[in-house]
């Protein structure tokens, strides 16, 4: 019984953890928002440099490794060979790592830095309107996908170059030793991975819900109330409960082939529709913004100026990818067997952040583009409620109704493979890193996220937990900094 308990210690606590945080939500929601905000406060203006550096660091470090000898190197035997073709691969990149975020802020964030951008640019200006879609490009594309990279290739290394189970503590064994990563040591560097990602998971989750449901009841006057929610959260389960237990080469990768097709319809029908000019100047011209400034932007941190700006937005969005990062790695490199160094850092780098950009080019030109039929506070209301702007700003536009029934359509599968496949990192990272986890685990891992998007949904503690667990990725940002020493201790035993 010992031993059994000994085995699955970190699942045990890491349940507890979750249990204890739903309760404690839902019981003192206030109390929840008081810590987080503080919590996130303090972390934001003693580390927010540490946090600016490190993204900067990982991108110099993905860049290094790709063209240097290693990137020829494959994640497994040598004669190793891809499990699945590229555009699978891609597709389950794309919808396990980012898409509920992309289509959430595709509308609202361009508008927001539009209205209120960092000091020194004038709002409502055209210095303003650029700066917006540069930023989006910068948030949702080489930081974000360079973060779950850094994570994703040390594991699929450690896993099929060498053998190793797949598990966060792993990659560190070769700076600290075995004997230490098979201790205590190791068993809470686990349960805090886990921790960190239930957290960040069940929050994108519910901002998902929030979104499918306010455009359920903007479209369709369907209540937006916990009713809903709950039908919502509870029908979207069972589906990804049902995906994610028919395992990674049926469930997962069928629903995310037909996002992806979904996601490019939406995008091709969009721009069919949108300002197709302005769309393809605002492509080229902020490119080369994105590509002129990209060094100044992504080490953006004022030491003399107001950084209220820069902590709101960069460094939340650099700690919230952080907070990802032990999931979306898990999933990516599970998937990313057989490939070459240098093929992983394009394919889960390189080619994302170009989708990205081509989506943001579209859609925050879409909505730049309609801002002059709102006014100043309307716009200011808007991107108060980004759940329904995507549906606001689709009005001015022809097949309005269309495109906002593809955007509930892909809101509701993103969420799903999303779920689908935390659940199934979630039930690895819980297992040992056995890649196949039990079924009870992933049943048990699916009701836990369903549980805390639902509950904290409906007592309005969601956010306050999401601002926890990007608060809580400092700890992991420093498990990340020293995977790249211990990555290159290991690279360097390679006989090439």
């Amino acid at each position: 019984m010992k031993s059994r308990l000994k085995k699955e210690i970190v699942f045990i606590t890491s349940v507890a953890i979750a249990i204890a945080l739903i309760i404690y939500g839902v019981v003192c929601s206030e109390q929840l928002a008081d810590v987080s905000g503080a919590v996130m406060s303090w972390v934001s203006t003693n580390f927010g440099w540490l946090y600016v550096l490190s993204v900067f660091a990982f991108i110099l470090f993905l860049a290094f490794i790709a063209f240097s000898k290693w990137g020829n190197i494959r994640l497994g035997k040598d004669t190793d060979r891809p499990e699945y073709s590229n555009f699978s691969w891609f597709a389950m990149l794309f919808c396990g790592a980012t898409g509920i975020g992309l289509v959430f802020w595709s509308i609202a964030e361009p508008i927001s830095h539009y209205v209120s951008p960092p000091e020194g640019i004038e709002s409502g200006t055209i210095s303003a309107a650029e700066f917006s879609i540069r930023t989006c490009f910068l948030h949702w594309g080489i930081t974000q996908f360079a973060c779950f990279a850094i994570v994703g290739l040390g594991l699929a290394y450690f896993q099929f170059r060498k053998g190793q189970s797949a598990l966060i503590s792993n990659l560190l064994e070769p700076l600290v030793g075995e004997k230490i990563i098979k201790g205590w040591f190791g068993k809470i560097v686990d349960v805090f991975s886990v921790v960190v990602t239930f957290c960040g998971v069940a929050t994108s989750l519910g901002l998902g819900v929030s979104q499918i449901c306010g455009g359920l009841n903007y479209l369709a006057d369907i209540p937006n109330n916990k009713i809903t929610w709950l039908v919502i959260i509870g029908g979207i389960t069972a589906i990804f409960l049902a995906s994610a237990l028919s395992g990674v080469n049926k469930g997962i990768k069928i629903l995310s082939s037909v996002n992806t097709w979904l996601a490019l319809i939406l995008l091709v029908l969009a721009f069919v529709v949108g300002p197709t000019i302005p769309i393809l100047n605002n492509l080229v011209s902020e490119l080369g913004q994105h590509i002129q400034y990209f060094f100044s932007d992504v080490t953006m941190i004022s030491a003399f100026g107001d950084n209220t700006w820069i902590m709101n937005w960069r460094v939340f969005y650099y700690a919230w990818f952080i907070a990802w990062c032990p999931f979306v790695g898990m999933f990516i490199a599970r998937i990313s067997k057989g490939r070459t160094i240098r093929e992983f850092i394009i394919g889960a780098v390189i080619a994302p952040s170009v989708f990205t950009i081509l989506w943001l080019s579209v859609f925050g030109t879409i909505a730049l583009n309609a801002t002059g039929n709102f006014s100043m506070t309307e716009l200011v209301n808007l991107v108060a409620s980004p759940e329904t702007a995507v549906f606001k700003v689709f009005e001015f536009y022809s097949l309005s109704k269309v495109l906002s029934v593809l955007v509930i359509c892909l809101l509701t599968i993103f969420f799903i493979t999303s779920a689908d496949s935390a659940t199934y990192s979630l039930s690895m990272m819980t297992s040992r890193g056995d890649m196949e986890p039990p079924k009870y685990k992933k049943v048990v891992w699916a009701l836990v996220e369903a549980a805390i998007a639902y509950l904290l949904l409906s007592a309005g503690s969601l956010k306050p937990l999401q601002t926890i667990s990007i608060a809580a990725s400092l700890p992991f940002l420093f498990i990340m900094i020293a995977m790249i020493p211990a990555f290159l201790k290991e690279l360097r035993k390679e006989k090439l």
